[in-house]
């Protein structure tokens, strides 16, 4: 069920990344619930999907300014895009803190 929730945490992340600190808090939460199997596990999802969302943004990035510059856009949408990750790291700790959250809620109603 973790790569579940990464998936579906990434997903809500693109959804909710719009509100700024809430977003990725709840994104992870969404992440942590599904993964299911205590805090640890929902701070992974968390994580995780706040990272792979930064990641591919980075590609996307990268993939419409070589199409659109040639050789040129395609730096500057890298080193633009490798900031982006830098930036994004915000993001994947708020949405670990969330997936923490999660987690520690599902296994808690489990028992």
């Amino acid at each position: 069920m973790l790569v579940v929730g990464v998936i579906v945490g990434f997903i809500a992340m693109g959804f909710l990344s719009f509100v700024p600190i809430l977003g990725p808090i709840l994104a992870g939460f969404i992440a942590g619930v599904i993964a299911g199997g205590g805090a640890l596990r929902g701070l992974i999802a968390g994580f995780l999907s706040g990272i792979i969302g930064a990641l591919i943004a980075w590609f996307i990035l990268g993939a419409l300014g070589t199409v659109f510059g040639g050789a040129v856009g395609a730096m500057t949408a890298s080193i633009i895009g490798a900031g982006l990750v830098i930036l994004s790291l915000y993001s994947a700790l708020l949405a670990l803190v969330g997936g923490a959250i999660g987690g520690a809620i599902r296994s808690r109603k489990n028992k």
